[in-house]
C-alpha cells in the first residue's frame, strides 16, 4: 500500500481541493498548509519524490535548479568533497554544459590531482562526452570486491499514531540488485522477533519487489511499541526503527486530530500538531481594524518550560515584530494581532512550529477590504508604497494601483511627504501622475522622510495610503559606510578620502542616460567626474530640444548635490537631448557628453488584457479561477480578479492586493449562487482592459471519490456464506454514494492470499452476504465505497473471521446503528434487526447508553421492558454531555450479543435546528412542513414514517422548494398515524419528527373542515336599533372581511335591494354591515336576514320581529319620529323636576333647547300663573322655581310652557296625589314631601346629652324643621310616655328630650326616630350612668377676683374610662403654663390655678370632659378688678358667688 500520506488521513477533507489539478502543484504552497517532512527517492532516479515522513531526516542533496515556475533549467554543482564520485556529477546530465561550468570543473579536477588520487591517470578534461566516456571506464576496472557492502534502506519505516481497533502498516525497501548478496530481513516489536503464526490474524508480513511491510491488525494497547526491521547479509546488518502509538477515543488526554505529525527524538518520542479546530480559517478583514489570528499548538506529552520557535509568514515571507504585527505564545496557542489592517496585509499566512526534531505548518489566506470612503465615488486608497533610489536630494517612490476606483476612471495620485519626528505632510506634486512612480526632490540632505499615496478621481479624493518607512536622503556610500559593510577575507571595510583639493574645477560627468521617461518627467542619471579629493562637488542640467542647438539651464538657481535628477514640465511628444555640468567653488566644469534624443512620454506601456478566464469549483463558499496571463507585458505588478453573481451586474473586487500568480482562490462566495469572473493586470503604468468574462460557474463544493468504509463486522455466518455489515465512510466526497463494492481473501496460517471480488455490481445496502466460501476457512474482508467520482480506495482489512456456522440459540447482533434528532435533553436511535434469528424470531430490542467517557461498567439500559420496534426515542440527556449507545435483540431463548457501539454524540442542539410544523391551508390541506438551515447544493429532504422511507405515494406528496420541503396528506385516515420524520442528507444530521396520534389527526381533521367550509365569524349578530327621526336600522358587524366579500339582504324568504325604503352600506374596512329604514309599517312585520358570503366563507345572522316585539319597535320609532318634530321648535330637553337643597328648600327645575330671545316661557299652578317674582329663575337653559320652606299650601299642579312662532312645548308636575291637597297626617305618601323630609331627616346631628339645672337633656339638631317633619322618642325600643318629669320639644332646630331629678332606672338606651316615608332614620344614645363622663361638681358661675391674688379652683371629675379634660378660655383651648397651671389627679380632681391674676385673665372658663360614653362641661366666668375702683362690691359679688357654689354642691350631692 503506496502513497505520500498515513491511511488514516486519507478519507480526511484537504483545506482546498482545488490543488489536486496536476497543472498547478507547484502553487500548492501559497494556499495549503504542507509539511516539511521529506524523503529523498531512491537511487538512480532522475527526479525527487516529495514525501511526508514523520520520522525527521536530512534530506539528501537535489542537484536540480529550477527556475519560478519550478521548471528545470540545470543542475547545481556540488562543493568538493575530496571523492571522486563527486566530480562527474558537475555535468553528468547537462546536454549543453556552460564554459564557467567546464571551467569550474577543470579547477576541481586539479585540486583533486593535487591531492594525488589514485585514478588521477584515468581522467581527461575533454569535454562532457569525453568526461562520461572516462567516468564509464573508471567503474569497468573497478575491483568487483569493493562493489559488496551491508544492505541499505532506501526507504524507512515511518512511525504512527492510530485510533484503537483500527489498523495500521509499515512499509520499507531494501534493493536486491547486489546479488548474490540478497539481505534477510527480519521483524521486531521492542526487540523481540515477531511471529505471526504466533498470532494468527494479528501480524502480517509481506516481501514484493524490494517492498517489506508489517501489516497491524486491530491495534490495542500493548501494540504501542517500538519496531524495528533488520537486513543483514555477509558484510553486515542495518536496521531501520518505527514507533506505534495507540490511543483511546475516550482517554483524558487531547484527541490527536488527523493532521498530527511524529517528532522522534533520541530520548524518547514526541506528537507535535497543530489543532485546525482551533485555528484561524480564510478570514475578512477591512482597512482600519485589528485582527488575530491564532493558532492551539500540542506537544504531546507535554514539556515543561519547553518553548518551540514559533514563526509567521506573510506570502513565504517572515514577518517580524513591529508596530503593525503583535506576536505572542502563550504556551499552547501562538497568535498572531495585525493591529491596524490595511491592503498590504492581505496574503497567504502561514503558522510554523518548530521543535528541535522538525516543525509543522498551517496555512490561511487574509482577505482586506477597503474602507469606506470619506467622499462618496472615492477610489480605493493605493498600497505597497517603497521608496527607491534615495541620494542626497532626491528619492523615487513607487507604489501599486487599488482594486477599486469608486466607478470612475483613477485621473491620477498625489504623492505626500512628512519629516520624520513631525506630523506634516506636504504634497509633493501639483498635479496628479498617473504613473506609479514618482521622483522626490528638493529634499534635505541627513533628513529622514516617510511617504504617502492618495488617489483621485472626478468624485473626490481616497484614504492615504499606509505611509512608507522612513529613508534618509544621504549619499548611497556614506550610508553603505554607515552600515558597517564587512567581507570575510578583511574584516571591516574602512573608507578613507583624500583632503580636498582646493582650486581644482571638476571634468565631466560620467555615463549620462535617462533611466525613466514618462510624459510626467524625465529621470537622468549619470556619474561623478573621474578625478578624485575634488572640492564639494555638485551638477547643473542643461537641456535642448532635439535639432537645434539652444541649451537652456534647468536648475538656474540651485545646482543639484545628488547624481540623479527628475526634469519636470516638458512638453509630450517632443524630444529632448541633456547634458550635464560639475560645478564647485572654483567653478563650472566642461558638460558631459548629451544624450540620445528623447521623446517626452510613457515608455513603458499599459499590460494587455490577460486571456481566457476558467472558474472551477473548489469548496461551497470559493471557486478557483485560473486565466492566461498578458502576453508581453513589462514590469508586471500582478493581477486583480472580480466577481459578479450572474444577473446582478454588480462587480465586487475578490483580491485588493495584486497576486503574481494566473490563479487564484477566491473566497466568500455564496453557496449555490452562479458567479462569472473577470481579470485584469497591473504595473506601474496602469490597469489593464479587463479579460473576458468567464463562463457561469455555481458555487459548489467539488466532487472527490469517498474514504474508506471502516468497522467491518460479521452478521451472520452459514458453512458456505457469511453476512457482513459496516459503517458508511465518515468522508462521502461531495455526492451520494451510490455503491459499495466487497473484496474477500482466504488466510492460510496467518498469511492472506490474494484479493478476490465478492460482487459485481455495486450494493446499495451497508451489508452483504459473501457466498461461495468454504467451510472451516479463514477470511478477511475490505469494502469500497463509490460515488459519481469514483470508486474510492479500499478499507483496512477487516479482523480474521472463520466460516462456520452458527448453532447458538439467541440471535446476533443488531447492525447499522444511526442517531437522528439530536437535541440538548433527547434523540432517536435507529438499528436494523440482527441477520441471524437463532432459534426463535426476535420478539424485542433493548438499548444501553453510558456516557462517552465512562468505564464499561457505566453501561445501563434505557429500557427495562424490551422494545419491538427498531427505533426508539432516549430522553432525559444531560445537556453538553456526550453518550455512547449499544443494542441487543432477544428471543425466546434469551438476549444475544450487544451491537458495535456508536460513534460518541454530544447531547447538543445544533444552531438553526428546525422543527416539524403540520400545517392546515386555506383548502383544508394538512401538511408537514420541515426547513433546513444549513443545506449544501447535494442536500436532498427524506421523508419516513415510522423512519421508513416513504415510497407509496398513495397516501403522501412531497414537494420540496429551496430549503423547505412538506409532506402533504391526500385523504388522511387512521391508516396515517404514526411518527413522521424528516432527514436532510448531506448536513451535519439535520432531522426532525412529528407524531400524528388518533387524537391530533381528529383535531386536525376538525381543523381541514372548517378550512374547507370557512365561516365568516361575527363580532356581533344582527341587530336592531332606533336611529333619529324614527329611523330603523338592521345591522351587523363581522370580525375580517376582504374587498371581495359580499352581502345579501332577505326579508321573509324575498331578496330586497337599494331602494327609496331601503338604505344599505357594508364598510369592508370595518366590516359593518347596515339596512336603514324610513319608518315601520305592519306590512314589516317578520324575519330579516344578512347573508354574507368571502369567497368560500359564508356565514349568516337573522333577527324576527313579530307579535308584541315588532309592536313595541314601531310605536318606540313613532315617538322617536314626533319627539325629531318637537325638538325643531323650544323644547324641554329635561322635563320639569325637582330636587331637595340642604336647606330644605323645593326647587322646580327643567332644562330647555333651541329657545331664542322671542320663546315665552310661563309657570302655572293648577292653572293660574305665577306672577315673576324673586323665586323664578332662568339659567345657562335651566328654568328654576323654588319654594322655601314647603307645607301643605305649595301642593298643587305645576306647568311650564314654552312658546314662540316655531312651535309649543308643555311640562307638567303634580305635588298632589289623586288630585286631593296632602294633609300632614295623611298616610298616603307623597313623593315630593317625603323627599324633603327625607332631607331634613339625614341632617340630623348625632344624639347627644347634657346636664342642665333639672336633670339631663338628650337633643339633636336638623337643618330645618316644620310640623311635615315627624319625630317619636323610644326607650329601650318602645315609645316614650311623655309626663311632667319626661317631655319632648322643639327649640328652633334643636329637637330635644328632657329628664328630671334622672336615677339608676334611667340608664339604658334611647332613640329619636325620624318618619320620611322612606325607611325612617333613627338616632341612638346609650345612658350608662357613672361611665359617662361627668363635671361632679365645684365650679362656681362667677369669680370675682383682685388683681395680683391668686386664684385656685378644683372640681371633681367621674367617669369610666377615666375622661379627658380640656380647660377652654373664651372657647379656645389653654395648655398649662408658668402663669396658668391645669391639674388632673388621680382621675377624679381638675383643679385650675392662676399664680397671680391680672386685667388680661378676665373671660368665660370652661371644662370639658370626655369618654366614649359622653361628654359634660362646666363653664364659670373670671372677673379681675383693680383694689381702688372697686373694693365695696367684692363682698357682695362673693359672697353671691359662694352661695351659687352651696346650691349646685348640694344639688350634685
Amino acid at each position: 500500500m503506496s502513497g505520500s500520506i498515513p491511511f488514516y488521513q486519507k478519507h480526511q477533507r484537504h483545506y482546498d481541493r482545488g490543488y489536486r489539478s496536476k497543472e498547478t502543484e507547484s502553487k500548492l504552497s501559497q494556499y495549503q498548509s504542507s509539511s516539511r517532512y521529506a524523503a529523498a527517492s531512491a537511487g538512480s532516479s532522475t527526479s525527487s519524490e516529495s514525501r511526508l515522513s514523520p520520522i525527521p531526516k536530512r534530506a539528501k542533496p537535489t542537484y536540480l535548479a529550477v527556475d519560478k515556475e519550478n521548471q528545470i533549467i540545470g543542475y547545481v554543482v556540488p562543493i568538493f568533497r575530496g571523492s571522486v564520485n563527486s566530480v562527474f556529477m558537475t555535468c553528468l546530465y547537462s546536454p549543453h554544459p556552460s564554459p564557467a561550468a567546464l571551467l569550474q570543473l577543470r579547477v576541481r579536477y586539479r585540486i583533486f590531482r593535487f591531492r594525488g588520487s589514485e585514478s588521477e591517470g584515468h581522467f581527461s578534461i575533454h569535454g562532457p562526452q569525453g568526461f562520461i566516456h572516462e567516468h564509464e571506464e573508471h567503474f569497468k576496472r573497478m575491483n568487483e570486491d569493493s562493489l559488496m557492502h551491508p544492505p541499505e534502506f532506501v526507504i524507512k519505516p515511518r512511525s504512527h499514531t492510530v485510533w484503537e481497533k483500527q489498523c495500521v502498516r509499515l512499509h520499507c525497501t531494501v534493493p536486491d540488485h547486489l546479488k548474490p548478496l540478497i539481505p534477510v530481513l527480519s521483524t521486531y516489536k521492542n526487540n523481540v522477533a515477531i511471529d505471526p503464526l504466533a498470532n494468527p490474524g494479528k501480524y502480517k508480513l509481506e516481501s514484493r519487489y524490494n517492498v517489506h511491510s508489517l501489516e497491524i491488525n486491530r491495534c490495542d494497547f500493548d501494540d504501542t511499541a517500538q519496531y524495528h526491521a533488520s537486513a543483514m547479509n555477509s558484510k553486515g546488518e542495518q536496521s531501520a526503527f518505527a514507533s506505534i502509538v495507540v490511543k483511546s477515543r475516550f482517554l483524558e488526554n487531547p484527541p490527536i486530530p488527523n493532521n498530527h505529525k511524529y517528532i522522534k527524538s533520541k530520548t524518547e518520542m514526541h506528537l507535535l500538531y497543530i489543532l485546525q479546530t482551533t485555528c484561524f480559517g480564510v478570514s475578512f478583514g477591512r482597512e482600519g481594524e485589528t485582527m488575530s489570528l491564532g493558532c492551539t499548538v500540542i506537544i504531546y506529552p507535554a514539556l515543561n518550560r519547553y518553548q518551540p520557535e514559533v514563526e509567521w509568514y506573510r506570502d513565504d515571507v517572515l514577518l517580524s515584530p513591529s508596530k503593525w504585527t503583535h506576536m505572542h505564545w502563550s504556551g499552547d496557542r501562538a497568535t498572531l494581532t495585525l493591529t491596524h489592517l490595511n491592503k498590504e496585509d492581505e496574503g497567504l499566512y502561514t503558522l510554523r512550529v518548530t521543535t528541535k526534531s522538525g516543525y509543522e505548518t498551517y496555512s490561511a489566506y487574509v482577505f482586506v477590504r477597503d474602507a469606506d470612503a470619506e467622499v462618496e465615488g472615492a477610489p480605493g486608497a493605493p498600497l505597497d508604497v517603497r521608496c527607491l533610489d534615495a541620494n542626497k536630494d532626491y528619492i523615487i517612490v513607487t507604489w501599486k494601483q487599488p482594486a477599486v476606483d469608486g466607478g470612475n476612471s483613477i485621473l491620477g495620485y498625489f504623492v505626500d511627504r512628512c519629516e520624520v519626528g513631525t506630523t506634516h505632510w506636504i504634497q509633493c506634486n501639483d498635479t496628479p501622475v498617473k504613473f506609479a512612480r514618482f521622483p522626490v526632490t528638493g529634499l534635505v540632505e541627513g533628513r529622514s522622510y516617510t511617504f504617502r499615496v492618495r488617489a483621485v478621481n472626478k468624485s473626490g479624493m481616497s484614504r492615504p495610503s499606509r505611509v512608507s518607512e522612513p529613508v534618509a536622503a544621504m549619499d548611497p556610500a556614506d550610508r553603505a559606510r554607515m552600515r558597517g559593510t564587512s567581507a570575510p577575507w578583511t574584516g571591516q571595510i574602512i573608507v578613507t578620502e583624500e583632503e580636498p583639493a582646493e582650486g581644482v574645477v571638476p571634468g565631466r560627468p560620467l555615463e549620462l542616460q535617462v533611466t525613466e521617461a514618462t510624459k510626467n518627467y524625465v529621470v537622468l542619471s549619470w556619474k561623478p567626474p573621474g578625478e578624485k579629493g575634488l572640492e564639494g562637488v555638485m551638477y547643473y542640467v542643461e537641456k535642448c530640444v532635439s535639432g537645434t542647438d539652444n541649451w537652456q539651464r534647468v536648475n538656474t538657481e540651485i545646482p543639484v548635490k545628488s547624481p540623479r535628477f527628475a526634469l519636470f514640465d516638458l512638453a509630450e511628444g517632443k524630444s529632448y537631448s541633456f547634458r550635464v555640468r560639475c560645478c564647485n567653488s572654483a567653478g563650472v566644469g566642461e558638460p558631459s557628453d548629451p544624450t540620445e534624443a528623447t521623446t517626452v512620454g510613457d515608455k513603458l506601456d499599459i499590460p494587455s488584457a490577460p486571456g481566457k478566464v476558467v472558474p472551477t469549483r473548489n469548496t461551497d463558499t470559493s471557486v478557483v479561477v485560473s486565466w492566461e496571463a498578458s502576453r508581453d507585458a513589462k514590469e508586471l505588478v500582478g493581477y486583480y480578479i472580480e466577481s459578479s453573481v450572474v444577473g446582478s451586474n454588480v462587480w465586487e473586487p475578490c483580491n485588493n492586493k495584486p497576486v503574481n500568480a494566473t490563479r487564484f482562490i477566491c473566497h466568500g462566495l455564496m453557496t449555490g449562487e452562479t458567479y462569472v469572473f473577470r481579470v485584469r493586470a497591473v504595473n506601474a503604468a496602469g490597469l489593464s482592459q479587463f479579460s473576458p468574462e468567464s463562463e457561469p460557474v455555481e458555487v459548489k463544493a467539488a466532487i472527490a471519490s469517498p474514504a474508506p468504509p471502516y468497522g467491518i463486522t460479521v452478521l451472520e455466518c452459514v458453512r458456505d456464506s457469511m453476512v457482513l455489515a459496516w459503517k458508511q465512510p465518515n468522508f462521502i466526497g461531495g455526492a451520494d454514494i451510490t455503491g459499495y463494492f466487497v473484496d474477500y481473501r482466504e488466510v492460510i496460517d496467518g498469511v492472506p492470499g490474494k484479493w478476490h471480488e465478492a460482487n459485481i455490481r455495486a450494493v446499495s445496502e451497508r451489508a452483504y452476504r459473501v457466498s461461495d466460501l468454504k467451510e472451516n476457512k479463514k477470511y478477511q474482508f475490505q469494502v469500497r465505497a463509490a460515488n459519481m467520482a469514483g470508486v474510492g480506495i479500499p478499507s483496512l482489512p477487516s479482523n480474521t473471521f472463520l466460516c462456520e456456522e452458527w448453532t447458538i440459540a439467541v440471535p446476533g447482533p443488531p447492525h447499522d446503528l444511526q442517531i437522528r434528532e439530536v437535541r440538548s435533553d433527547s434523540l432517536v436511535l435507529l438499528w436494523k434487526p440482527p441477520v441471524y434469528q437463532g432459534r426463535d424470531p426476535v420478539n424485542g430490542f433493548y438499548v444501553d447508553i453510558k456516557e462517552a467517557e465512562a468505564p464499561e461498567e457505566a453501561w445501563r439500559g434505557v429500557n427495562n421492558k424490551a422494545t419491538e420496534k427498531s427505533f426508539i426515542k432516549i430522553k432525559n440527556l444531560k445537556e453538553g454531555e456526550t453518550y455512547v449507545f449499544r443494542v441487543r435483540a432477544q428471543n425466546k431463548a434469551g438476549v444475544g450479543n450487544t451491537s458495535d457501539v456508536t460513534e460518541p454524540v454530544p447531547a447538543v442542539t445544533k444552531p438553526g435546528s428546525k422543527e416539524i410544523v403540520v400545517d392546515v391551508d386555506d383548502d383544508g390541506i394538512i401538511s408537514l412542513n420541515f426547513e433546513c438551515c444549513d443545506m449544501t447544493p447535494d442536500s436532498k429532504f427524506v421523508w419516513s414514517k415510522n423512519y421508513e422511507e416513504i415510497s407509496d405515494a398513495s397516501r403522501l406528496t412531497v414537494e420540496t422548494k429551496g430549503n423547505k420541503s412538506k409532506a402533504v396528506f391526500k385523504t388522511p385516515g387512521e391508516e396515517d398515524v404514526g411518527i413522521y420524520s424528516c432527514l436532510v442528507t448531506h448536513t451535519d444530521g439535520a432531522s426532525a419528527s412529528y407524531t400524528l396520534s388518533e387524537e391530533e389527526l381528529k383535531r386536525l381533521l376538525e381543523i381541514s373542515h372548517d378550512h374547507k367550509f370557512p365561516i365568516i365569524p361575527l363580532k356581533s349578530e344582527l341587530a336592531v336599533e332606533l336611529l333619529e327621526k324614527g329611523k330603523v336600522r338592521f345591522w351587523l358587524q363581522a370580525e375580517k372581511i376582504s374587498p371581495n366579500g359580499k352581502v345579501d339582504y332577505i326579508f321573509n324568504d324575498n331578496a330586497v335591494s337599494q331602494g327609496e325604503k331601503y338604505k344599505m352600506n357594508f364598510d369592508k374596512n370595518t366590516g359593518v354591515i347596515e339596512m336603514i329604514m324610513e319608518s315601520l309599517t305592519p306590512a314589516d312585520e317578520g324575519t330579516y336576514t344578512f347573508q354574507l358570503q368571502d369567497g368560500k366563507a359564508t356565514n349568516q345572522s337573522s333577527l324576527v320581529l313579530i307579535g308584541d316585539v315588532f309592536k313595541q319597535l314601531q310605536q318606540e320609532s313613532e315617538f322617536q319620529r314626533k319627539e325629531w318634530f318637537r325638538k325643531q321648535g323650544p323644547h324641554f330637553i329635561e322635563y320639569l323636576g325637582y330636587e331637595v337643597t340642604p336647606e330644605c328648600c323645593v326647587i322646580l327645575k327643567c332644562k330647555v333647547g333651541n329657545m331664542k330671545k322671542e320663546t315665552s316661557a310661563l309657570w302655572y299652578k293648577d292653572g293660574h300663573e305665577i306672577k315673576s317674582d324673586e323665586h323664578l329663575g332662568f339659567t345657562e337653559g335651566v328654568l328654576k322655581l323654588e319654594i322655601a320652606q314647603i307645607s301643605k299650601k305649595d301642593a298643587g299642579v305645576y306647568e311650564v310652557v314654552l312658546k314662540d312662532d316655531r312651535g309649543k312645548d308643555t311640562s307638567t308636575l303634580n305635588l298632589t296625589d289623586q288630585g286631593e291637597p296632602l294633609e300632614p297626617d295623611s298616610n298616603i305618601p307623597n313623593t315630593e314631601v317625603e323627599q324633603v323630609n327625607h332631607s331634613r331627616s339625614n341632617s340630623s346631628t348625632p344624639l347627644k346629652v347634657t346636664s342642665t339645672d333639672e336633670g339631663i337633656r338628650l337633643y339633636t339638631f336638623v337643618s330645618y324643621y316644620n310640623d311635615l317633619l315627624q319625630v317619636t322618642w323610644h326607650y329601650k325600643d318602645s315609645a316614650i310616655a311623655f309626663s311632667d318629669r319626661i317631655k319632648s320639644g322643639v327649640v328652633g332646630e334643636q329637637l330635644w328630650l328632657q329628664i328630671s331629678e334622672p336615677t339608676e332606672k334611667d340608664m339604658g338606651k334611647y332613640a329619636i326616630e325620624f318618619n320620611d316615608g322612606k325607611g325612617g332614620l333613627r338616632r341612638t344614645l346609650e345612658l350608662s350612668g357613672q361611665d359617662r363622663a361627668r363635671v361632679a361638681g365645684g365650679l362656681p358661675d362667677v369669680v370675682t377676683i383682685q388683681e395680683g391674688k391668686a386664684l385656685n379652683l378644683t372640681c371633681n371629675i367621674s367617669g369610666n374610662p377615666v375622661p379627658e379634660v380640656t380647660w377652654l378660655k373664651n372657647d379656645r383651648e389653654i395648655t398649662s403654663d408658668e402663669h396658668c397651671i391645669l391639674k388632673f389627679e388621680s382621675g377624679k380632681f381638675a383643679s385650675f390655678t392662676i399664680t397671680g391674676v391680672n386685667t388680661s385673665d378676665s373671660g368665660k372658663y370652661s371644662i370639658l370632659v370626655k369618654n366614649k360614653y359622653g361628654t359634660e362641661s362646666g363653664d364659670f366666668t373670671v372677673s379681675v378688678f383693680i383694689p381702688d375702683e372697686n373694693m365695696k362690691s367684692t363682698p357682695e359679688v362673693l359672697n353671691l358667688n359662694m352661695k351659687q357654689l352651696r346650691e349646685k354642691s348640694k344639688r350634685c350631692n
